[in-house]
């Protein structure tokens, strides 16, 4: 017996826009979202039935099923999920990298979230002097924080460290010479190089020594009629090693002040305290820095700062008035919420022996390898029950960064879950796999296996990370 092929749709079987919103069956879902989402949705819906039928891909009983009320439903219930499912997602960072700026940087202690809370919900006395009726600085709490804790004279926030760079040689040499180490020219993330930086602030770079060797008559000779100010870049995400001449922060201040130019520095990672008190690598401090004679230091707020994305730029009350003067600085300043997080995380610092209890970062960075590894003993077995019978895990020894440029040589001490397979492909599609789930696992694949560091997995997420695992077995 001969079966007869289905009859193709046809796009005038199509029902109209405005006949199908007046559907029963949706009246409950434009109650719920409004109608102009839900045409919005259902004219997608509609274009998509379109191209299937003018591919030749439905047939007339499918489109007429399609359209039918519980089927338009469930299709447009299905298109609000998706939009439902915000782009940025939460993650278990288990790089081995700490301070991973494609995964955010710093996490913000509770201290923060209730600052920011507490400035979104409710109108904020922002740039509002409350005890003289009038208009205020917006920055004025974080400035006086920082200069409690640096000794700074004033102090200045703009949106990330980039930016202070920016704005401070645009207000103190637009148009004239900033000199610098030639092993000082950085890139940072993203391909951002401190000499991009300076041309892009209007001034002029004026490099001096060499890439491994610098001396203080280097900058003595460069010294002249153009000069602006010399500049001391934090050489955070490399190391230069071996044969290495660098002229010190003092020297360089008092090279700078011999000419009537000031020494600015940019410290970059922004590190408040000395981390060898914590047991990690030491980093130099702001304080360090102003203490030695720098006029202006720059340092981020999501680095070891352990804030929120931020640029401040703390020293001289004078040089800080000019930079505020500068128009790029109403462009290049925070928002209410960035500064009620800096403020807050801020005054933790008040309390440096509490640091390392209240502030993630510090909390993180501070594990000892055998916190770390008792945890992998205690997660060895869930993540080895969920994983296909041809995967072997165990626990191991490893090695994590501080991560965004601190510290590139330094490694921390640390242990997690080292993963292997024999099936061709395997670690990619785990690791593939693994960055599906509700809360993706992110790891990272070298000498033919998957190592999860869980030196950034906090008690407290443990439950929620062995859950998922379940669903890898198949």
């Amino acid at each position: 017996m001969t079966r007869t092929p289905p009859t193709a749709a046809s796009a005038a079987a199509l029902p109209s826009l405005d006949r199908l919103l007046r559907l029963p069956a949706l009246s409950a879902l434009i109650d719920g979202h409004g109608h102009s989402r839900v045409a919005r949705l259902l004219r997608a819906h509609l274009q998509a039935l379109r191209e299937r039928i003018s591919t030749a891909q439905l047939s007339a009983e499918q489109l007429q099923q399609a359209i039918d009320g519980p089927a338009l439903v469930a299709a447009l219930d299905a298109r609000l999920a998706a939009d439902a499912c915000l782009d940025l997602q939460p993650v278990f960072n288990l790089t081995g990298t700490v301070l991973h700026t494609n995964l955010g940087r710093a996490l913000l202690p509770e201290a923060a979230l209730r600052a920011v809370t507490r400035v979104m919900t409710a109108p904020v006395d922002l740039e509002f002097d409350l005890s003289r009726g009038r208009r205020g600085d917006r920055d004025a709490r974080v400035q006086a924080l920082v200069c409690e804790l640096t000794g700074a004279e004033a102090a200045t926030v703009v949106n990330n460290n980039a930016a202070a760079v920016l704005l401070l040689l645009n207000s103190l040499a637009n148009r004239r010479e900033v000199v610098v180490s030639r092993g000082e020219l950085v890139e940072i993330g993203g391909a951002f190089r401190i000499p991009d930086v300076i041309r892009s602030a209007g001034a002029r770079l004026r490099e001096v020594g060499t890439t491994n060797r610098t001396h203080p008559a280097d900058f003595a000779d460069a010294i002249g009629t153009r000069t602006a100010l010399l500049m001391e870049v934090h050489a955070s995400n490399y190391a230069i090693t071996g044969f290495t001449a660098k002229v010190d922060t003092a020297a360089m201040a008092a090279i700078a002040h011999e000419h009537g130019l000031p020494l600015v520095v940019d410290l970059g990672s922004g590190s408040l305290c000395d981390l060898a008190a914590f047991g990690l690598p030491r980093e130099p401090t702001v304080q360090e820095a102003l203490a030695a004679g720098a006029d202006l230091v720059s340092f981020s707020g999501d680095k070891l700062l352990g804030g929120p994305q931020a640029g401040v730029i703390a020293g001289r009350a004078d040089l800080i008035a000019r930079i505020n003067r500068n128009p790029l600085k109403r462009a290049l300043r925070m928002d209410k919420m960035g500064l009620a997080a800096l403020e807050a995380v801020l005054a933790l610092y008040r309390e440096p022996e509490l640091l390392a209890q209240r502030l993630p970062t510090l909390r993180t960075l501070s594990r000892t390898q055998g916190d770390v590894s008792a945890q992998a003993q205690r997660l060895l077995q869930p993540v080895r029950t969920g994983l296909p019978v041809d995967y072997t895990v165990e626990c191991a020894v490893m090695h994590s960064q501080i991560g965004s440029g601190a510290q590139p040589q330094a490694q921390l001490a640390s242990a997690g879950l080292h993963i292997t397979t024999a099936r061709r492909g395997g670690l990619d599609s785990l690791a593939k796999r693994l960055r599906q789930l509700p809360q993706p696992v992110l790891g990272r694949i070298a000498d033919d296996a998957l190592w999860l560091d869980l030196r950034c997995l906090e008690a407290d997420d443990e439950a929620r990370f062995v859950d998922q695992w379940s669903t890898l077995r198949a």
